[in-house]
């Protein structure tokens, strides 16, 4: 419900006790009618507001634009020198490879003349002997027939490149993989085993880096060949062992390969000789003179003086 107007001409407004009916009636606010007739009664120039809004319009765009032309000309002036960088990292990686595979058949020439040499200079038994020794630790090079596992990565898909299937873990192969079909080929009555090449001792090791799979410390990359040297039954218990039940079943639900066959003349490398660790026995610490105290020693518990450290003392 309206008043009547006051003495400076405007409306006033009256709420009544029908306080929805009036707000319906009259929605707008009373500061913005009121705000509303001062522009009316004195209008601001219409052109100097648009000339304004315009000009700020122009100088947020320029500034915009030339800060995006900047980033982009930073950005482009480093590409160049991180494009060489990674070329120059990419060169190194593969001479630094070259070299590996270089020294290490120079290696394997130096260890088949240091068996020549030592054959000639020990009797046909004692040659013999030895180099059965050097097969079953897997420092020499054997040759046999036995059976090769072959396990290969799934094609990535978009649904479960990432997590693959809750239950069967990840479309690709993993470290206890090679680990478990491995350990069940030599449990079958394998003689040797490698991976991919690199022959497995007592002292192997099958691990994860990131992503990558190392065997010795050195990269394998799918398809993996697992091959073994042993009795013709070895296929047949491995068959039946958990490994190649679990592998079957991994395959079946996430897509990667796993194939097992029989192989004619294989033959593995020699393993590279381990850098073994001997324990050395410390020092006994050298007896005090009867008589006298040691004044370095702490007292016990009971006052008495403790024996001094052996040379080179532990904590």
């Amino acid at each position: 419900m309206s008043a009547p107007p006051d003495s400076g001409g405007r409306t006033t407004r009256a709420f009544t006790p029908d306080f929805l009916t009036e707000l319906f009636r009259n929605p707008l606010d009373p500061g913005y009618a009121d705000a509303a007739a001062r522009r009316r009664e004195s209008p601001a120039p219409a052109g100097w507001r648009g000339a304004s809004a315009r000009a700020v319009s122009v100088v947020v765009i320029a500034v915009v634009g030339f800060l995006f032309a900047v980033a982009y000309r930073e950005t482009m002036a480093e590409e160049p020198s991180r494009s060489q960088a990674r070329a120059g990292l990419i060169a190194q990686i593969k001479q630094r490879e070259s070299e590996t595979d270089e020294m290490t058949a120079r290696a394997d020439r130096l260890r088949e003349e240091v068996g020549r040499q030592r054959d000639a200079a020990l009797s046909g038994s004692q040659a013999a002997r030895l180099r059965n020794l050097e097969a079953g630790t897997g420092l020499g090079r054997v040759r046999g027939d036995g059976v090769m596992v072959r396990l290969a990565d799934a094609a990535p898909k978009d649904d479960d490149a990432v997590s693959g299937d809750a239950d069967a873990g990840p479309p690709r192969v993993i470290y206890t993989d090679l680990q478990k079909v491995a350990n069940d080929l030599w449990a079958s009555g394998a003689e040797a085993v490698a991976i991919n090449g690199q022959r497995l001792t007592a002292t192997s090791t099958i691990r994860s880096a990131g992503a990558a799979i190392l065997v010795d410390f050195r990269p394998v990359t799918s398809p993996y060949e697992v091959t073994a040297i042993g009795p013709r039954s070895m296929r047949d218990k491995f068959e039946e062992s958990r490994a190649a039940y679990l592998m079957r079943r991994v395959a079946k639900e996430t897509g990667l390969s796993f194939q097992v066959r029989d192989a004619d003349d294989l033959t593995l490398p020699a393993a590279p000789e381990p850098r073994l660790r001997y324990a050395q026995p410390s020092v006994s610490p050298s007896p005090s003179p009867s008589g006298s105290a040691d004044r370095s020693s702490s007292p016990g518990p009971s006052g008495s003086g403790t024996s001094p450290r052996p040379s080179g003392g532990v904590r």
